[in-house]
């Protein structure tokens, strides 16, 4: 059962506040978006993406279109 409870890896305050603002708190639901989309958000940059993407890629997963 998904609980609504975070479980992205660590990034910085801006990006956490802009991921949970966009409603992305569950990695796997990450699989379903863009990087250009995470990037879009203000507070997500290159380096809260990468780190996002291993975390995907340590699962099996990766952003859409990857």
């Amino acid at each position: 059962m998904e609980t609504d409870e975070s479980d992205l890896p660590e990034v910085g305050a801006p990006a956490r506040r802009a991921l949970t603002g966009a409603g992305h708190t569950r990695l796997e639901r990450l699989a379903d978006v863009t990087e250009a989309e995470l990037l879009a958000l203000h507070g997500v940059g290159p380096k809260a993406v990468g780190i996002l993407r291993e975390a995907l890629s340590r699962r099996g997963l990766s952003f859409r279109g990857a």
